[in-house]
């Protein structure tokens, strides 16, 4: 469709719509991921009588079969399709999200107990019963939640190649991905109320019921720009503006040339996207899940104390700086004219050095609390800017028919890396609590944190380098 003859014609933005349902959906998704974070410590922990290697297995395995998923779930949505893809994912996960309520009632079924309370009043060799059981129940919960999860960016990184220009892409990524963010900064101050005030499982149900509000909305709004009635031709047009590179030849999804879901590992830029997700999305998903344990372990603030809330809700509140991350890659190709992929890396490599302002988050947090939530704050900001990018650098260099498959395998990578942090942390909480291990001036639980918190400063950095080893200048996979 030529932009010269729609010259005049006003153009509409419904690309932006779709870009907000995005946001919603990745809004829900942190929100029913972040439930058990917020509820572990102070409501669930005391009643299976859990401890940090208990909760880190389950996290850990979370992030496994995350991983797993996360590689056929691109598959699976670049054959299912984006509209039926995605609705199946999100489907999943809210089921999934559900499900956790029921732990409490099949636990207490198993070892003959009625209540809470008689949970909580165990002694001997139920307390080891209880904690097993009651983990592995919820790591059936959160296996079905892992697996509807693992959709959620193959399908929204494939929309967004659908609906947005190369040059808006990291952009429109990062608006929706700054959902993530939101749904952070909403969890602690309504999640740990819910569960004060209805119980923990309520928290789980009403929490989970939101994905299928966002099912409702999905069936009627989404369909393909060429095929929308709220898209008009001049619309289309800018959306379709990276056409004229491939010599103006419009080629649909279907006729597309398939990339072999082997034959992606054989292209540097798929290991690139690996080696920046592994070594990358264990950093967020750590400060997720552990920090309102941390405040509780090393503060003895709980996350339903008002300042509790108040410090999580901070916390996420700086990592909406990350929004911005996604448009200073167009502000490099606007002003030097430079190609996406180069703006995108050279923004990353930016975004890398804000992470070891976290290498003094222990060290002041022996004034106050403040100190090391704002500098995980802004280590969450500039983790989301990077991810927002580097997602982007996808379909900079693949054709769209591969955009969900290789999004699937680098959520892979990240989940593997995800879990080996998540799996180490616990166990060196446990191992340093129980031996009173010292690390820089510090003891314990304490020690630990600074451990991670030190793995976690430096992981940006060594990604950028690897990806940029990989794949030193911008490069388009073309199939003939």
């Amino acid at each position: 469709m030529s932009t010269l003859g729609n010259v005049g014609q006003k153009m509409t933005r419904y690309r932006w719509t779709i870009c907000a349902m995005l946001f919603f959906a990745t809004t829900v998704n942190y929100l029913d991921r972040q439930v058990l974070s917020l509820t572990w410590d102070e409501f669930i922990k005391p009643e299976f009588h859990w401890n940090e290697s208990h909760y880190g297995t389950i996290t850990s395995v979370f992030s496994i079969v995350y991983a797993i998923c996360m590689l056929f779930a691109g598959r699976f949505i670049d054959w299912m399709g984006t509209k039926k893809g995605y609705l199946w994912s999100i489907g999943v996960w809210s089921v999934g999200a559900c499900m956790h309520a029921l732990c409490g009632v099949v636990t207490e079924h198993y070892v003959g107990m009625n209540s809470a309370a008689e949970l909580i009043g165990a002694t001997g060799d139920v307390v080891v019963v209880l904690a097993t059981v009651s983990m592995y129940c919820f790591l059936v919960a959160r296996c079905v939640l892992a697996l509807g999860e693992a959709g959620n960016f193959p399908a929204a990184i494939k929309v967004t190649a659908e609906y947005f220009p190369k040059k808006d892409r990291a952009y429109a990524t990062s608006i929706f991905n700054a959902g993530a963010s939101i749904g952070a900064l909403i969890a602690p101050l309504s999640i740990p109320p819910l569960a004060k005030w209805l119980g923990w499982e309520m928290a789980f149900i009403v929490i989970g019921a939101l994905g299928f509000i966002w099912m409702g909305m999905w069936v009627f709004m989404y369909t393909t720009p060429e095929k929308s009635k709220h898209v008009n031709a001049a619309e289309l047009a800018y959306i379709e503006q990276d056409k004229d590179e491939d010599g103006g030849i419009a080629k649909t999804e279907e006729e597309e040339k398939k990339i072999g879901f082997w034959q992606c590992f054989s292209y540097k830029q798929t290991w690139s996207f690996i080696v920046g997700k592994f070594m990358t999305d264990g950093v967020w998903w750590f400060f997720l899940f552990w920090t309102p344990s941390y405040l509780n372990t090393q503060f003895g603030i709980k996350t339903s104390d008002p300042l509790g809330m108040a410090l999580i809700f901070t916390l996420y509140a700086i990592t909406m700086l990350s929004i911005y991350g996604g448009k200073l890659p167009t502000i490099f190709i606007n002003r030097t004219g430079m190609n996406p992929y180069a703006a995108r890396m050279k923004a990353m490599l930016i975004f890398a050095f804000f992470p070891l302002v976290v290498l003094l988050a222990q060290p002041l947090g022996t004034i106050s609390p403040w100190f090391p939530v704002i500098l995980i704050g802004i280590g969450g900001a500039a983790h989301q800017s990077w991810s927002a990018n580097i997602f982007s650098t996808v379909g900079d260099m693949f054709p769209k028919s591969a955009i969900a498959s290789i999004t699937g395998i680098g959520g892979m990578a990240g989940g593997v890396g995800s879990m080996i942090l998540q799996k180490v942390a616990g166990n060196l909480f446990v191992y340093a609590d129980e031996t009173h291990m010292t690390f820089m001036g510090f003891e314990g639980k304490p020690a630990g944190y600074f451990i991670i918190f030190c793995v976690c400063s430096v992981a940006y950095l060594i990604g950028w380098v690897a990806m940029k080893a990989l794949v030193p200048k911008y490069k388009v996979i073309t199939l003939e």
